[in-house]
């Protein structure tokens, strides 16, 4: 039976929204060049958080968001493409989450009544 990784709880694995990875890292873990992900970034793709001092920091939403974007373009997708597919994708996953929420309300109500 496989035991479950370190959890951010453990104090081993940073939260999956905090930007901790220099661009350089986050380059390397994608597979893709530095100027890859300055571009992805000017097309509005990727929006890593800043340092004080204004260097980029990937966090691991930012790197699993980027996995999906050289997916994508791995398989022939243009950016502009790619920057349309993610916005749904996101879209459609808020409404899981807010329909997901409601169904919960609405058993609760159920229960309550």
């Amino acid at each position: 039976m496989n035991e479950p990784g370190p959890s951010p709880a453990d104090g081993h694995l940073p939260e999956s929204g905090r930007g901790v990875y220099g661009i350089s890292v986050a380059a390397e873990l994608a597979g893709v060049t530095v100027q890859t992900l300055r571009l992805y970034e000017q097309h509005g793709l990727l929006t890593p958080s800043r340092s004080p001092g204004g260097t980029r920091r990937y966090s691991g939403d930012d790197l699993a968001r980027l996995r999906r974007i050289t997916d994508l373009a791995g398989q022939g997708i243009n950016l502009a493409a790619i920057a349309r597919i993610i916005d749904l994708e996101d879209a459609n996953a808020d409404l899981h989450a807010r329909n997901r929420h409601l169904t919960s309300d609405n058993q609760r109500l159920r229960r309550e009544s």
